[in-house]
């Protein structure tokens, strides 16, 4: 998966937009204003294609026991979140999918009812 690819996976999602909130090299994608995804846009310049993603705490648990390319968030909750590497791990492009939907689903499930209605009607 490139860079643009993930992008293009990201935004097309309903009710998201891309921020450079911490700094103008990490990515983050949003939900209704709630962080779901971020990436280093300098890691993937050096060929370390690495995604955060917020995961439920079990399932978090079991695939970092699964794939060696799932570790815990670096600098996020490591029990909320992962750190995903893409392209030269055992995460395929498929599972790197599912986990960004995984994560979206978990913030959307998390949004106030009023935010939820909103995001429904856009």
């Amino acid at each position: 998966m490139h860079i643009e690819q993930l992008r293009d996976f990201c935004i097309a999602k309903k009710g998201v937009t891309e921020h450079f909130p911490f700094d103008d090299v990490t990515l983050v994608f949003k939900v209704m204003n709630k962080m779901f995804a971020l990436t280093g846009l300098t890691n993937w310049e050096k060929g370390e294609q690495k995604i955060n993603l917020k995961c439920d705490p079990d399932k978090a648990e079991e695939l970092r026991g699964e794939y060696d390319g799932i570790n815990p968030g670096w600098h996020m909750n490591k029990r909320l979140w992962n750190t995903v590497i893409l392209n030269s791990s055992d995460v395929s492009d498929d599972l790197a999918r599912e986990l960004i939907n995984h994560s979206y689903d978990l913030v959307v499930k998390g949004l106030t009812k009023k935010l939820q209605k909103e995001l429904e009607e856009l």
